[in-house]
C-alpha cells in the first residue's frame, strides 16, 4: 500500500494521561508532515491542537466518556459541543458498556443518538468505542446494530486502556455486523506495518496508533 494512501487511513494518537503540551505539539507537527487523518488527543488539548494544524488539511479527533464510558449521556453531550467548539470535527465516544451487558440497548442506542445528532448539528463524525475486551461477540454484534440505528459513522474496537485492543476477528465481525456504509476503526495495539494492513484487509478503513510514524517508516522499507 502506498504511504500516502496509508497515512490517511491513520488516527495519529496521544491518550495518556501525562501526555505534556509539548508532547502534543510535536505530535501536530509529524500529523502535518506526513498528512494523518487526524491527531487524536485528549478534549484537554483540542484547542491547542486545533491551533497548530489550521490550514494543514489534517483534522482533531477527540474522546469523550473515555476511558469508561460511564458518565451521563448529558455530560457526554456537554463535553462534545465543547471539543466541537475547541476545534474537534471527529469524536470518538465510549458506549455506557454496563447498560450493554445489562441488556439495556435502549439505554445505549439513546446514548448513541444524543451524540450522532449533536456531532451531525455542527458538521462532526461521530465514531463509537465499544471496548471489544469486556464484550461476549453476540454483544459485540448487538452494539454494532444499535449504532447503525442511531446514526454513527463510525464503530471502533477499543479504548487502548482494556487489557486487549483491536483483534482482525472482531474487526471482520463488525464490518459483516455494520455493512458497507459505516466506517469501523481499529485502535489498541497496531504497531507496526503488518498490524495496520492485516486490519485493513479485515474491513477497517480507519486506525488509530501511537505508533504511526513506525507503521509508515516499515511501509516506506
Amino acid at each position: 500500500m502506498k504511504r500516502t494512501i496509508l497515512a490517511r487511513m491513520i488516527d495519529h494518537t496521544l491518550l495518556k494521561p501525562e501526555a505534556m503540551p509539548a508532547e502534543v505539539e510535536r505530535l501536530c507537527a509529524e500529523a502535518a508532515e506526513h498528512c494523518f487523518a487526524t491527531v487524536c488527543v485528549n478534549p484537554a488539548y483540542v484547542a491547542l491542537s486545533a491551533s497548530l494544524l489550521k490550514g494543514t488539511g489534517v483534522a482533531v479527533c477527540t474522546v469523550v466518556g473515555f476511558p469508561l464510558g460511564a458518565t451521563p449521556v448529558t455530560v457526554k453531550r456537554f463535553e462534545t459541543l465543547q471539543t466541537i467548539d475547541d476545534g474537534a470535527t471527529e469524536v470518538d465516544m465510549v458506549i455506557p458498556i454496563g447498560r450493554l451487558k445489562a441488556g439495556q440497548h435502549d439505554v445505549v442506542r439513546d446514548d448513541i443518538r444524543v451524540l450522532a445528532q449533536t456531532c451531525h448539528d455542527c458538521g462532526a463524525l461521530l465514531k463509537v468505542i465499544f471496548e471489544n475486551a469486556l464484550l461476549t461477540d453476540a454483544e459485540k454484534v448487538i452494539a454494532c446494530q444499535l449504532s447503525v440505528e442511531a446514526g454513527a459513522d463510525f464503530v471502533k474496537t477499543s479504548t487502548g486502556f482494556a487489557k486487549t485492543g483491536a483483534t482482525t476477528a472482531d474487526v471482520a465481525l463488525m464490518r459483516k455486523a455494520v455493512g458497507p456504509d459505516i466506517g469501523v476503526k481499529a485502535a489498541g495495539g497496531i504497531r507496526s506495518y503488518a498490524d495496520a494492513l492485516a486490519m485493513l484487509s479485515a474491513g477497517a478503513n480507519r486506525l488509530g496508533a501511537s505508533s504511526s510514524l513506525k507503521i509508515l517508516a516499515e511501509a516506506e522499507d
